[in-house]
């Protein structure tokens, strides 16, 4: 798996991995924290998430941009991992929040996203730029196999894809783990304080917060979560004490991601020196060419740039559709799947399984094509990958509309009684394992593909500026997928679910129209 491939590439996916960890740690639990802290609408909390993922995305053309003018990619990717852990150590500070309209309550929610900015910064200017670096050791691997012959650079160029795909593969080492962590803290420290976990019991506790009435669904939920040693005083002091104790467990779990950044930044200085530095090794190259020759290469770098906004317009609703996992898709878990045992934040685990266990089965497929010369190109895989999409949400259409499925909040306004009366019963987790089966299939086809394509397409001199590009596209998909939620809260889940097939569907065709310029500009 890892024969012929640079000595560095291990190394860079191993210090991606602690930060991908950390970062995961924070993404399993962000919307629905921010719901069970605030008592935000889940709408309100949607677009909060939204501008931070663009934000980590978006400020990545920034991280490139100062990478590729100071030509230390080193330094920049260090000062993210130390900007990503002060962000991270600012929201595992313990302030609380009852939700109940006060001015501490707006402080603590600028407080929050404070620390997400931190984070984001961070991680624009980490991100892209690892990415940059793992790219050049596939341009030094093909110029090596190029001095000895047309077979060696085939082979060379074949490994780009499988490098990324193996780089992919660490990242999901890291967030397989992290999903575990802020439910299973979480539940510990509730039952430290006699408490019971229930995905319920926030919300329901804002609401009588709000308006002091006890409604039958708080009555039959709060007797579920109050542990036998509980002493109970009355309904106001019961909230207060759950919303508290809820979040702390999930603010102390924000502590292993500042650990995680720390192991990260270990790693990378102590391997920093085996990292190939794209800038200044192109900088050392000066060599004079002819007008014709400097005509010849503008065009080929616009058609390239044409190319990469090409597959980026595509990238921008993959990621639109994909990244429900954290939004939609996870009130949808909380909602309508049995939970009782699983918090829903543990189901976005299934991702990065998954990932590490499908990605040698998809390595050995394209590996087995290519032998039979039977080769997929990369802007064809991507066309597929979005077919595969629109799969996992045409099966959740299928399913919703099948169990005549509510919209969420008509869902959640239901007790047992309303819910028997209707037929409505709560789908088992099955639903969840087909739905993220098809969802990580595209996302392996899609993503560290789409990596790889941009490396391959990249003006040498702007390697981490392209990077930041691809890492942009996905800014703007995470832009929007506040939409999720709104759809989802607004219309039966049938049709957000629709919604999202007709995304996939319609940028599999613009992408397989495209597929025989992309190939040519892409050789």
């Amino acid at each position: 798996m890892f024969k012929s491939h640079p000595k560095g590439l291990i190394h860079a996916a191993l210090a991606n991995m602690g930060e991908r960890f950390g970062y995961y740690i924070m993404n399993a639990v962000l919307l629905l924290f921010l719901v069970s802290k605030f008592g935000l609408p889940d709408a309100t909390a949607g677009v909060i998430y939204s501008v931070f993922y663009c934000g980590i995305y978006i400020l990545s053309l920034v991280g490139g941009l100062i990478a590729d003018r100071t030509q230390n990619y080193n330094k920049t990717i260090q000062w993210g991992l130390i900007i990503m852990a002060i962000g991270y150590i600012a929201l595992s500070v313990p302030v609380f929040s009852t939700g109940d309209g006060n001015g501490s309550w707006w402080a603590i929610l600028a407080f929050t996203c404070f620390a997400l900015l931190l984070i984001a910064f961070g991680n624009g200017l980490f991100k892209g730029n690892l990415q940059a670096i793992v790219g050049k050791m596939y341009d030094e691997l093909e110029a090596d196999a190029e001095k000895q012959s047309p077979e060696a650079l085939q082979q060379a160029k074949e490994k780009r894809d499988s490098g990324f795909q193996i780089f992919y593969v660490f990242i999901n080492i890291g967030g397989l783990i992290a999903p575990f962590v802020a439910p299973l803290l979480r539940q510990w420290w509730l039952k430290a304080h006699d408490l019971v976990y229930n995905a319920d019991m926030p919300a329901l506790c804002h609401q009588y917060l709000a308006d002091g009435a006890a409604t039958q669904k708080f009555t039959e939920t709060l007797q579920h979560a109050v542990g036998e040693g509980y002493q109970f005083i009355d309904n106001l002091a019961f909230c207060n004490d759950y919303i508290t104790v809820f979040n702390q467990g999930i603010h102390f779990s924000f502590i292993a991601s500042v650990l995680a950044m720390l192991v990260s930044l270990f790693i990378f200085i102590r391997s920093k020196h085996i990292f190939p530095q794209p800038a200044k090794k192109d900088r050392q190259q000066v060599i004079e060419y002819t007008a014709e020759e400097k005509k010849a290469m503008a065009t080929e770098i616009r058609q390239r740039l044409y190319a990469l906004f090409a597959v980026l317009g595509i990238a921008i609703f993959f990621w639109f559709s994909f990244h429900q996992n954290g939004q939609s898709l996870s009130i949808f878990a909380r909602d309508f799947v049995v939970t009782d045992s699983i918090a829903p934040e543990i189901w976005q685990a299934l991702n990065p399984f998954f990932v590490i266990v499908l990605t040698p089965v998809i390595m050995w497929i394209f590996g087995a094509l290519a032998k039979r010369g039977k080769t997929i190109s990369t802007p064809r895989k991507i066309a597929i990958g979005m077919g595969i999409a629109g799969c996992a949400y045409l099966f959740l259409m299928i399913f919703s509309a099948v169990n005549h499925y509510p919209s969420g909040t008509v869902f959640r306004s239901l007790d047992a009684n309303a819910m028997a009366a209707q037929g409505l019963v709560k789908a088992g987790p099955w639903v969840l394992v087909v739905t993220y089966f098809f969802l990580t299939v595209a996302e392996l086809f899609i993503s560290p593909l789409g990596l790889s394509f941009v490396s391959k397409v990249a003006p040498r001199n702007m390697v981490g500026l392209c990077q930041g590009l691809w890492l942009g596209a996905t800014a703007l998909g995470n832009l929007m997928i506040w939409v999720g939620p709104v759809m989802y809260n607004a219309w039966p889940i049938q049709y957000c679910w629709a919604v999202f097939l007709g995304v996939c569907v319609l940028s599999m065709g613009i992408m397989l129209g495209m597929v025989r310029w992309l190939e040519k500009v892409a050789v």
